[in-house]
């Protein structure tokens, strides 16, 4: 068993949720959400990201306008539509209880290794 390879392919699970949640706040170019999960050490390409763009806006979830820049050609930037908003709802409701579940699991675990008698 490879730690890191599970720890990838939960990565990969969460990747469209984590791109959602970037663009709730602001509409962003592909670099910038690059960058931002970056810093949220979610490594991630641009052989991965534009695919999923690419399926999420062919899915109706986002859009895009391209939008002058002064440091090179036109950027494409993605934001939410009202559809997109409303999957990013369900994926928090999703999110929330498996965190809870996993919680749960953790502190059940932890009781019945420091306390045997009660488990």
């Amino acid at each position: 068993m490879n730690v890191e390879n599970a720890k990838s392919q939960m990565r990969k699970g969460m990747l469209e949720y984590c791109i959602l949640l970037l663009l709730r706040g602001e509409p962003s170019y592909a670099n910038d959400i690059i960058q931002r999960l970056k810093v949220a050490q979610l490594i991630v390409v641009e052989g991965t990201l534009y695919p999923l763009l690419t399926r999420l806006k062919k899915d109706g979830l986002l859009s895009y306008e391209w939008k002058e820049s002064q440091q090179g050609p036109p950027r494409k930037y993605y934001a939410l539509t009202s559809d997109g908003e409303k999957w990013l709802n369900g994926l928090d409701n999703a999110w929330n209880e498996l965190a809870t579940t996993v919680a749960l699991l953790k502190k059940d675990i932890h009781t019945e290794i420091t306390n045997p008698e009660n488990a």
